[in-house]
């Protein structure tokens, strides 16, 4: 059955981790942005070309551009049984985008990690000693979560009250946030069948 995966978390909530864990285990890419978009500078597709100059200028890839190559990548083989979005949408106006791209396709199943602000300042400051990374820097990180809430916080109320949204308590060990994740995605695809034999 058609698996297709939504993850949000802010920085240092392990959805990164979370998301190459579940796509070795149900078979489906993940999908980042990021990689995505070196993908396309690579291929050299025209999607991949313009935002080769956008991205040189050091400018912010456009939501109308990275909704191109977001749908683009989706139409890949590997992406036919599912796929898990990992940064993407980031916006309001992505999302609304995406359920246009999904819409003859398996409905959205949307995961928020929750972790508290303070528990993820200490785990970016661990990781900021360990890996001499600048930009875990306390105040550095304070400010990337300032700007996650401001990005995030609309597209959690755009989702949240869709049957197949659900919030996972990210404070919990790696395994054990791995095994709510996989309840949580065996209850929401029930849900989601449900949903289809009603339509």
């Amino acid at each position: 059955m058609e698996m297709n995966l939504v993850m949000f978390g802010p920085p240092g909530a392990g959805k990164g981790t979370q998301a190459i864990q579940l796509s070795e285990i149900h078979g489906i890419p993940q999908i980042s942005t990021g990689g995505i978009l070196r993908e396309a500078v690579e291929a050299g597709t025209d999607l991949g070309l313009k935002a080769k100059v956008v991205m040189e200028k050091g400018e912010l890839v456009s939501d109308e551009l990275i909704v191109g190559i977001v749908q683009e990548r989706l139409t890949k083989d590997d992406s036919k049984n599912g796929f898990i979005l990992d940064g993407f949408p980031r916006t309001v106006a992505q999302a609304v985008a995406l359920d246009s791209i999904l819409l003859n396709r398996a409905s959205l199943l949307v995961i928020e990690l929750d972790v508290p602000d303070e528990v993820l300042v200490g785990r970016l400051s661990r990781r900021a000693e360990l890996e001499n990374r600048s930009d875990d820097r306390e105040e550095v990180v304070r400010e990337r979560l300032r700007v996650y809430q401001e990005q995030t916080q609309p597209l959690v109320a755009f989702y949240q009250d869709r049957p197949t949204f659900r919030k996972v308590n990210g404070d919990q060990s790696p395994k054990e946030v791995q095994n709510v994740l996989e309840k949580t995605l065996r209850d929401l695809i029930e849900v989601n069948a449900g949903l289809e034999s009603l339509n």
